[in-house]
């Protein structure tokens, strides 16, 4: 009895792994360029797509799949701030929500008219199915542990990038006043856009796990927005690690809740949000 709530546990850590995954994109925008992307899930779902297109026409693996689709999510990610986005940054809370808002809607419905409203679900092969069997009940697929390791190394990465290097400390300071930074020559438009095409990347291997755990529609886009967005303010903003925390403690929410009754699960991971938000709604490691 023991080892079999061990064994939850452990796969409610390792899917939180992967709903951390979905948030450090998000995590990104609101802590650091002060917005809420709502468009975030849909364009998660619309790299999948793309990985999928890329894996069934022209036979990549998923792995080379993700790795074609980088640079295309970072340029993408790039131009969509520089000549969209950056438009109605700065100009209150409402034109930036409304425009992502409909940014959601032209995917999802672009998706539905190339693909069909058909679930899909892109081969992993024998590192999807194989297992690591670690005593005591407790079993650990590849593909997760794989996921939730990649978490880690997502974060350390970007933590080192924003506050180790030139290029963040150029993004921090935009982020902290943009006019100051104008002032000071500090183009604030390139900076935004690049750490948008950050922002894509992330969006990127997120959609490669995705893609290979899940099933996926043009449709799926909002769930994976509410949980990336539940991790976020549950971790606290702007902080990378809490938001893999907040990952982690909806994963076993959820996984837990499952095990009470099936239909509890999602419902799990938002009772525990609600609940630690009205205890402490700044988050739990918050930067700011």
């Amino acid at each position: 009895m023991l080892g079999g709530w061990l064994n939850q546990i452990v796969q409610g850590v390792l899917l939180g792994g992967l709903y951390a995954t979905f948030a450090m994109g998000l995590s990104l925008s609101v802590g650091i360029m002060r917005f809420v992307n709502i468009a975030h899930g849909d364009l998660i779902v619309l790299v999948s797509f793309l990985i999928l297109t890329l894996t069934t026409t022209l036979g990549l693996s998923p792995l080379a799949a993700v790795l074609v689709t980088l640079p295309i999510t970072f340029f993408g990610g790039y131009l969509l701030q520089r000549l969209l986005l950056q438009r109605v940054l700065g100009k209150g809370v409402l034109p930036i929500i409304l425009v992502t808002f409909g940014l959601s809607i032209i995917v999802q419905n672009g998706l539905l008219g190339t693909y069909g409203a058909d679930t899909r679900k892109v081969a992993g092969g024998s590192f999807e199915t194989a297992t690591l069997m670690l005593g005591g009940g407790v079993n650990v697929g590849v593909l997760p542990l794989t996921i939730f390791l990649s978490a880690i190394a997502m974060v350390v990465v970007l933590d080192f990038v924003l506050y180790r290097t030139r290029l963040g400390a150029r993004i921090r300071a935009v982020s902290d006043d943009v006019a100051a930074a104008d002032l000071i020559g500090l183009p604030s438009a390139r900076i935004y856009a690049t750490a948008m095409g950050i922002v894509g990347v992330t969006i990127a291997i997120s959609a490669g796990f995705m893609s290979i755990w899940t099933n996926f529609d043009p449709t799926s886009g909002p769930s994976r927005l509410l949980v990336a967005f539940e991790a976020v303010v549950l971790g606290g903003l702007g902080s990378l690690w809490g938001t893999l925390a907040g990952g982690i403690i909806i994963g076993i929410a959820q996984v837990v809740g499952a095990q009470v009754d099936a239909a509890w699960q999602l419902l799990a991971g938002h009772l525990v949000f609600l609940a630690i938000f009205m205890l402490r709604p700044e988050g739990l490691f918050p930067k700011y």
